[in-house]
């Protein structure tokens, strides 16, 4: 796919990694439609650096763990832009969770926005997606798809479903849309790490050290880009998932 012209909409674009595939696909050339819920100075910063670079940008707050404000979301893109071309599902709730502890509350917020948020909005952009003959969704997932994180028993499990996902909707969407996943190793700290557990994540890597969100949307944009790929996921992660540190 050739991303010039093209929109591309980014969930949990305002920060992070996300805010980095927002970025990395403007540099491309794609129109950016953000969709952040809480961060929204962060969405309106992000917004401006995408235009700074010759792209229009909309941002459009949603809870995307609610049904019609993930529908709603796909409509305001198509409004403002009249087409939408690539989505990426890069939004989630990052929180510490316990086998023993969990209460609901928490599991259906976490896979809320993993599963249910990501499936419903890929549903409501398909047709869009289809409508010009190569569409993209693009699912980050994360390491824990290969290893299961301690003490994240519910993150684990809404990354590993939004990974067998990928995989479905890939069947169920071709050829119109291509589906593939991105699953980041340590790239940014999770909220709370400490230095030794920094310091352990960058030994657990083959090469030793800690990547950068750019490299996470450098890996959206070469998805976007191979138009024979589809059905995959492509972790970047340093070689952390062969590693036996």
């Amino acid at each position: 796919m050739d991303l010039q012209g093209k929109v591309a909409l980014v969930t949990g674009g305002a920060v992070r990694v996300g805010r980095a595939i927002v970025l990395a696909l403007a540099d491309s050339g794609a129109d950016i439609v953000l969709i952040y819920n809480a961060s929204a100075a962060e969405a309106a910063a992000t917004c401006a650096e995408v235009v700074g670079r010759g792209r229009q940008a909309l941002a459009h707050r949603a809870d995307i763990a609610q049904v019609a404000e993930a529908q709603g979301m796909v409509a305001a893109a198509v409004e403002r832009f009249g087409r939408l071309d690539i989505l990426v599902n890069s939004a989630s709730v990052w929180t510490r969770t316990r086998m023993g502890e969990v209460d609901e509350a928490t599991w259906d917020r976490v896979t809320g926005v993993a599963l249910k948020g990501s499936f419903f909005a890929a549903q409501a952009a398909a047709p869009h997606l289809a409508a010009h003959g190569e569409g993209l969704i693009v699912n980050v997932v994360d390491a824990s798809v290969f290893q299961p994180f301690p003490n994240h028993i519910v993150h684990t499990v809404a990354k590993a479903g939004l990974l067998n996902m990928t995989y479905a909707l890939a069947l169920e969407l071709a050829p119109g849309v291509r589906v593939n996943a991105v699953a980041p190793g340590p790239v940014l700290p999770p909220p709370g790490s400490s230095p030794a557990e920094t310091l352990a994540a960058a030994h657990r890597t083959l090469l030793g050290r800690w990547g950068r969100a750019a490299d996470v949307a450098q890996a959206v944009v070469y998805l976007a880009q191979a138009d024979y790929v589809t059905g995959i996921v492509l972790p970047v992660d340093g070689g952390q998932r062969l590693s036996r540190r």
